[in-house]
This record gives C-alpha cells, structure tokens and sequence, in this order.
C-alpha cells in the first residue's frame, strides 16, 4: 500500500532541496504516516487504519464511524482496504 492517509488523502508531495549556492535537486515531502488500531464499535471489531497525525485529530474531532464514512464519501479509503485484525 501507498503512503497515503486513509482518512485525510495527504500523500507525499515533490519539491527541491536547495542548497547554499542555489543549486536544485528533486526530493520528497512525506507524510507523517503511522498504522494505528481502532476498536470499531459498529462492527464491534478491531481495525488497523494507515493515518497521519491530522487524520488522528480528524477522528478524536468526529469520531471514528463518522471520520470513515466521511472519507468513503470523498474517495480517499474503500470499505474493503479497511483491514479488520483477528476474525
């Protein structure tokens, strides 16, 4: 799997390294990328979602049921990349 946030989309974007004599080179800006389990209440499940610290904060703000559908609605995650831990 991609870097990419599950919840919030951000993925690592391309810009320069610039050097004292201005001298440009190509490198990334990676995300703040880090797996985290989730005990999900509807389904009465764990899961372990690929999220940044903003998707963190999405889900402490809205919750995490809210925070997923929120995130299918807009594309960034499909239901069947959530991965489920156990069963």
């Amino acid at each position: 799997m991609s870097k990419i946030c599950q919840i919030t989309g951000k993925k690592a974007q391309v810009g320069n390294n610039v050097s004292h004599s201005k001298h440009r080179t190509k490198r990334t800006f990676d995300v703040n990328l880090f797996t985290k389990k989730f005990f999900y209440v509807e389904e009465d499940c764990w899961i372990s979602l690929k999220l940044s610290a903003a998707g963190l904060r999405t889900i402490n703000k809205l919750g995490l049921d809210a925070a997923l559908k929120q995130a299918v609605a807009k594309g960034y995650v499909d239901w069947k990349d959530i991965k489920v831990i156990g069963d």
